[in-house]
């Protein structure tokens, strides 16, 4: 295999994360500056109405030569967060934390009679 320069400009986050956002024409990879890509600046971005429907969200580790979907991590940290402060997930962010999270399984006691 040939070796090619790196397309990314040093001093990038370690581990970048893309967001997948869909509107009426299409699903798009979401323009983003490079400064807002980090984990903490996407959720805050989609708590926030940046993205009104989601799709995916994925992560880009180019120093590790790896990359993942971490759609469900996501979610499931958009749920907590929001659990925590008492709130519903915004409207926004509904389907996408229903699509991802899956409920706890809840165990049912048999009554005797």
């Amino acid at each position: 295999m040939r070796w090619s320069p790196s397309l990314v400009p040093g001093g990038v986050h370690d581990t970048v994360y893309l967001v997948v956002h869909c509107t009426a024409l299409g699903c798009v990879w979401r323009e983003a500056d490079i400064n807002d890509t980090d984990l903490e600046m996407v959720i805050r971005d989609l708590l926030a109405g940046e993205y009104t429907d989601p799709l995916c969200v994925v992560a880009f580790n180019t120093s590790e030569n790896w990359s993942r979907d971490v759609t469900a991590d996501i979610a499931r940290e958009i749920q907590e967060r929001c659990d925590l402060a008492y709130e519903d997930v915004p409207a926004w962010l509904e389907d996408f934390v229903h699509r991802h999270v899956s409920p706890e399984v809840q165990m049912h006691l048999r009554l005797r009679p």
